[in-house]
């Protein structure tokens, strides 16, 4: 039997995937992130909400390794990040140890109040940012 958790992940992912990140996709403010598919080898690109701190970029994932950039990310650490139309390349860090409920007070209010209220297991992802 689909715990609650499972249904919310299952419902929350589903809208994304048909709704939400191609719409969001399309904004030219967007922030995104580009992995490479872990099966496919193809990039995999995901509207996010994070914030840049010096030559770092920090985001907290909703569904922690449940999501699929982050497995992405797992086998591959090379990512790069749209910010304000323009790509960077980096190092993705997962950071289970990193208090993601803390983080989420650093970085944008809204997207950060959608990842409280829809998120299920919160994780830290850090990019290194090459420039």
């Amino acid at each position: 039997m689909a715990t609650l958790r499972d249904i919310q992940f299952r419902m929350v992912t589903t809208f994304q995937r048909r709704v939400g990140n191609p719409i969001l996709g399309r904004l030219p403010a967007q922030q995104l992130l580009e992995t490479t598919g872990r099966v496919s080898g193809e990039p995999r690109v995901t509207p996010i909400g994070g914030r840049r701190v010096g030559n770092q970029f920090w985001l907290v994932s909703e569904f922690g390794e449940k999501s699929q950039y982050v497995r992405n990310i797992q086998a591959n650490d090379r990512v790069r990040v749209r910010l304000r139309g323009v790509w960077h390349d980096g190092t993705a860090h997962l950071l289970p140890e990193d208090d993601a409920r803390e983080r989420l007070r650093s970085l944008p209010r809204a997207n950060s109040a959608a990842v409280r209220l829809v998120g299920t297991e919160l994780l830290t992802v850090r990019v290194d940012l090459d420039h």
